[in-house]
């Protein structure tokens, strides 16, 4: 068990904005209520999400966000720690490191004490979205090595639901000490939202997601262990998978030996009574509406045109789907120059694994600065456009030569 004297923090962060990402900030709602029953205290609590879900104007139930159909209110409550333009890759890591240049609230842990991060959003290989910020795998994996080597902690567990969510944690091995991760999928693989709710005309909550939470609320938490948590997920998850015709497998990585740890030690105490004994999920929980994440903000359009009665509002909606649709196109065949302009490398078909975190950064960011933007309009660009970057820095070619790719047909194509 936790020693007597250590406190549980957490850390719970959803990197998007906007209604057609609903279910990231509601599975952040619904994470901050199940850690606050366990007994957390909102002290050791942070919570980073910008805030325009439950008061957006396209929400019918003004101050009610939902996680699962028909379920409660997850919003009431949720602390206001970070929000906003405030919500970044830059204060997440600060936070989380304990540096409260962030803000008043931080990450103030011990090395008797125990983090658990768990982080919503959209994501590639070796990238995590925030509103305006990108947060790289480098970073994060450079920033938990040193507050292990720090003492900062006795454990560490993050969790985290994005695409290509495997490619942010692959770089921790047996050698991380205390520190334990769980992907929602492969390096390789998207991940799935779940729960398409058709009067809210939103997507409610991450097929990994809905999962964890249900299993987290349903066991004994002093007599399950990670192992045993992850070892349900993967199952339901692939299963989930399996149904819809498409392949998502959770990962773990890091130091196994957490596996062995009872949830207890960083989720804190079951809240008693619990209603299902022993260590044994409810089995009627099943997630519906699987659905492919880049295409939800592509369904959630088509909806809104089909509902809308007004002539020149439906033609803004349908200008508005259109040109997200024309975007990806280009973005498409800015991708097929900058190839081209490489001497026709083979990157396009590709699936390869990020190894070169730093440099897939740099590329990232030159990407990003002088091409486009994908923090500004995050759904043009996909995770298989973003691959394409990633195998260019795991080529042979040289870091400048890809730069200077991107810099030319920044100046052929425009958006």
């Amino acid at each position: 068990m936790a020693a007597s004297d250590s406190k549980h923090w957490v850390l719970l962060a959803a990197g998007s904005t906007g209604w057609v990402n609903y279910r990231h900030q509601a599975d952040v709602c619904h994470a901050y209520q199940v850690m606050h029953r366990n007994g957390i205290p909102d002290e050791q609590i942070v919570v980073m999400m910008y805030d325009d879900i439950a008061n957006n104007e396209q929400n019918p139930d003004k101050g009610k966000i939902i996680n699962v159909p028909n379920g409660p209110n997850v919003y009431p409550g949720v602390p206001k720690d970070y929000t906003g333009e405030n919500v970044s890759a830059d204060n997440f890591l600060a936070v989380l490191r304990g540096d409260s240049s962030a803000g008043a609230k931080v990450i103030q842990s011990g090395k008797n004490d125990t983090v658990f991060v768990y982080l919503s959003d959209h994501g590639c290989c070796g990238i995590f979205n925030f509103p305006s910020s990108t947060l790289y795998a480098h970073d994060l994996i450079d920033t938990v090595r040193k507050m292990s080597q720090e003492g900062k902690f006795s454990k560490m567990v993050i969790y985290i639901e994005s695409c290509r969510s495997g490619s942010m944690l692959d770089q921790l091995d047996r050698k991380d000490s205390n520190v334990y991760a769980v992907s929602s999928c492969r390096p390789d693989e998207r991940s799935y939202g779940c729960f398409m709710d058709t009067r809210l005309n939103a997507c409610l909550s991450d097929v990994f997601t809905a999962y964890w939470l249900q299993h987290t609320e349903t066991v004994k938490l002093n007599t399950t262990s990670f192992g045993d948590q992850f070892s349900y997920l993967k199952e339901k998850v692939i299963e989930a998978a399996r149904r819809a015709g498409v392949s998502q497998t959770p990962c773990n990585y890091g130091d196994m030996n957490i596996a062995n740890v009872m949830l207890s030690e960083v989720f804190c105490q079951s809240p008693a009574p619990v209603t299902r004994a022993g260590s044994v999920p409810p089995t009627d929980f099943t997630v519906s509406d699987v659905i492919d994440t880049t295409e939800i903000p592509l369904l959630i359009k088509k909806h809104m045109i089909t509902n809308e009665k007004d002539p020149e509002k439906k033609k803004i909606l349908e200008r508005q789907y259109d040109d997200l649709i024309q975007k990806r196109k280009t973005m498409d065949e800015a991708l097929k120059k900058i190839e081209m302009r490489l001497k026709g490398q083979q990157t396009l078909a590709e699936k390869r694994e990020v190894t070169r975190t730093y440099l897939l950064k740099d590329v990232a960011e030159h990407f990003k600065n002088n091409l486009f933007n994908w923090e500004k309009e995050p759904h043009v660009v996909t995770h298989l456009h973003l691959q394409v970057l990633l195998n260019l820095c795991e080529s042979v070619l040289k870091v400048e030569s890809i730069k200077e790719a991107i810099t030319h047909v920044s100046k052929e194509i425009s958006f």
